[in-house]
């Protein structure tokens, strides 16, 4: 929402722009594999990044949320509050109140304005959840605008309870989590978004660059010290499109239409659905997102070989070697001679051995033998 990029204070943790990007492990070429190298290469994106989250998010809402103009159904009262709102009538015109103050730069008195419209709910009885997650939500990107991110991710949490899988507080989530250089949590966050709408710039980005810095911190087996990524369910996709894209009014209808015919197709055509997604995925270099797509497709028909080894094709670009092999390994039990899963697992033992010796030139820089002499 907005130029989140901007520095924060350090009320609730501060948004190091200018902090060193990690170095990025290219896969394996011809050459470098036969020299047993890997390149490593340091790139800076943040730069490039701000573009995508200054006005991302407040040119992207429909009018539940603060960002953009005014609702879309409108009564003829001089509050402008929405006729499809369920709020009480006192704190329908507070939230109002505050988007046009969050619209103005005013984040702190657009903050008080959905506090007290979340205690004005709060006290009614009369709520429901998903009216009382966006107060949650919009009080959440004040608190990220002030640099507040202790109460941004808190208040995140308390919209995600009343609304799992909401994209706003997600990505909001994100990039407090990004900014307290907890990193670990932004990228499962990001992650969590790309479930729902794969078309998010900015969390493709975001997710590319905190990988980076995660192989720098935690090394070749970073993923298996992130936390746990939720799979996100078709319903939650299905409301997503419905009424809260991010994305034109065209492509709402277009992928909320898709959405439905996936819950009405036989597995058979689910499968070539998601096959052919994966597909595209991988001409696009988005291999996780492929990864997900052929996961998807497994589940459905574990039998199907190509989907092994075009799965192995992603783990290879990735550099998960050992989990390309066992791919490779699978398909070549039920056929021997299968050409792709051969040669796959050829550049899979390649990329293992690569390792293998890199880990031996980190180890001998880090131990140097001078160390037990005398």
């Amino acid at each position: 929402m907005g130029n989140v990029q901007k520095k924060f204070n350090n009320r609730g943790g501060t948004w190091k722009p200018d902090h060193k990007e990690a170095q990025k492990l290219k896969g394996p070429s011809e050459n470098s594999v036969k020299k047993g190298i890997l390149e490593e290469t340091i790139q800076k994106s943040l730069q490039d990044d701000k573009k995508e989250i200054n006005g991302y998010l407040s040119n992207s809402i429909n009018g539940k949320e603060i960002g953009e103009g005014k609702p879309k159904d409108l009564e003829s009262s001089a509050a402008g509050i929405s006729s499809s709102t369920l709020l009480p009538t006192n704190a329908a015109k507070l939230k109002t109140e505050g988007n046009e103050l969050f619209k103005n730069g005013q984040f702190g008195e657009a903050m008080l304005k959905y506090s007290r419209a979340i205690e004005n709910v709060l006290s009614s009885g009369n709520q429901t959840p998903e009216d009382l997650s966006i107060l949650y939500s919009n009080r959440a990107a004040c608190y990220l605008k002030e640099g507040n991110c202790a109460d941004c991710i808190q208040d995140c949490n308390s919209a995600l309870e009343l609304h799992p899988y909401s994209i706003k507080p997600l990505l909001r989530r994100a990039m407090a989590y990004e900014s307290m250089e907890r990193y670990q949590q932004a990228y499962v966050d990001y992650k969590t978004s790309l479930q729902i709408d794969s078309g998010i710039q900015i969390a493709n980005d975001s997710v590319n660059r905190i990988r980076r810095t995660l192989i720098d911190l935690d090394g070749p087996n970073w993923r298996e010290k992130l936390p746990p990524i939720p799979v996100v369910p078709v319903s939650a996709q299905l409301h997503w499109w419905d009424g809260e894209s991010f994305t034109s009014e065209s492509k709402q209808k277009k992928t909320a239409n898709t959405c439905r015919n996936q819950l009405s197709q036989t597995p058979k055509e689910k499968f070539r659905l998601f096959k052919n997604q994966g597909n595209e995925f991988v001409k696009k270099g988005k291999y996780e997102e492929a990864l997900m797509k052929y996961d998807e497709c497994i589940k459905l028909n574990s039998q199907e070989k190509t989907i092994y080894t075009n799965r192995a094709l992603c783990f290879l670009k990735l550099l998960k070697y050992e989990e390309a092999k066992k791919d490779c390994d699978y398909v070549l039990q039920i056929d021997g001679s299968n050409i792709k899963a051969l040669y796959r697992r050829a550049l899979a033992y390649k990329g293992l051995e690569v390792k293998s010796k890199l880990l031996y030139l980190l180890t001998c820089r880090c131990y140097p033998s001078d160390m037990y002499n005398g």
